[in-house]
């Protein structure tokens, strides 16, 4: 009898391998991020963790006997939806996995951007002495987190320790803890020009795209400063270099770009008041534990039981 196959296009810790195992003591593993491992199981495997662009052409043939795909990321805008939802494939998201690294790496944007750290690091690299001029404060401003998802809720709780008014955005409108004011994406324009940090953490989509541009800077406090850790595209790159050369806006903390990496030509990379981080700010030594633990697992559960996954299931209408 032919065994299900379970395809992690990773290198696991072994001890994240027993873990499948026990619950799939009946299946073929086939675990590693080598593509020679598991190319030739492509056709025959049933569930997929870590999609791979080169996967398409195979996955999408009619002897295809993929069910579900566990992407180990938040974002799924790279995925081929259309295509997947019309062979009804199951798609799950690593979504709430980067809470914890994002959300710190988004404080260390604005406090870096408040107390000019970045300055002292350049200074520091010439032997340079010198007072970069601080006088802006974190403590008791406003912030405008566009987009309350995991990681938005868990940079809500951080900001009520700095004694912040939150403000955020999501889809529903739904009310969240720690967060003041929620609002929906049409209200977008009422609260830029309160805020005086706009971190952007929302997924890429049909309607995020080109969501900040030329328009929405104009609308923020010369003395605001934006953070993008969502998707390069939901910024309009050129508008924004034009409010920070314009001065519309004090500063940007940028992980993610239209074009990554970013082009050495790009002028972001030449402005004082720009952080640039290479798309790492999920990066952690807990992202395989929590994606396999907090995730894969239950939904394998779920999955085994002919019974709904009810952990970060793709909406194919919302893109997310």
């Amino acid at each position: 009898m032919t065994k299900r196959k379970l395809i992690v296009t990773q290198n696991l810790d072994d001890v994240y391998t027993k873990q499948i195992k026990a619950i799939l003591p009946d299946w073929e593993l086939i675990i590693g991020r080598d593509r020679s491992i598991w190319e030739n199981h492509l056709n025959d495997a049933e569930i997929i963790a870590g999609w791979k662009k080169e996967m398409k052409d195979v996955l999408f043939q009619e002897n295809s006997s993929v069910q579900w795909i566990q992407t180990c990321t938040a974002g799924v805008n790279y995925l081929p939806l259309e295509k997947l939802q019309s062979r009804n494939i199951q798609v799950t998201s690593a979504n709430g996995v980067h809470s914890y690294p994002i959300s710190e790496t988004i404080f260390a944007l604005m406090l870096g951007l408040t107390r000019k750290i970045h300055s002292y690091v350049r200074n520091q690299q010439t032997k340079k002495w010198h007072h970069e001029n601080m006088k802006l404060e974190i403590h008791e401003k406003t912030i405008g987190i566009i987009g309350v998802g995991a990681i938005g809720q868990e940079t809500a709780k951080i900001a009520k320790a700095f004694g912040m008014k939150v403000l955020g955005i999501r889809h529903s409108g739904e009310s969240k803890p720690y967060v003041d004011e929620m609002y929906k994406i049409d209200q977008l324009h009422s609260i830029l020009p309160r805020c005086d940090y706009i971190v952007i953490t929302l997924p890429l989509t049909e309607n995020t795209t080109s969501l900040f541009g030329a328009e929405q800077f104009k609308l923020m406090k010369s003395t605001a400063f934006v953070i993008n850790i969502g998707r390069g595209a939901i910024i309009v790159e050129k508008d924004l270099v034009t409010a920070l050369e314009n001065g519309d806006i004090a500063g940007a903390g940028l992980d993610v770009f239209e074009q990554e990496p970013l082009p050495s030509t790009s002028a972001l990379w030449e402005h004082d008041n720009v952080i640039i981080t290479p798309h790492t700010a999920g990066s952690t030594a807990y992202y395989d534990k929590r994606v396999v633990e907090d995730v894969l697992l239950p939904n394998l559960q779920n999955y085994l039981m002919n019974e709904p996954l009810s952990i970060n299931v793709v909406d194919y209408q919302k893109g997310y």
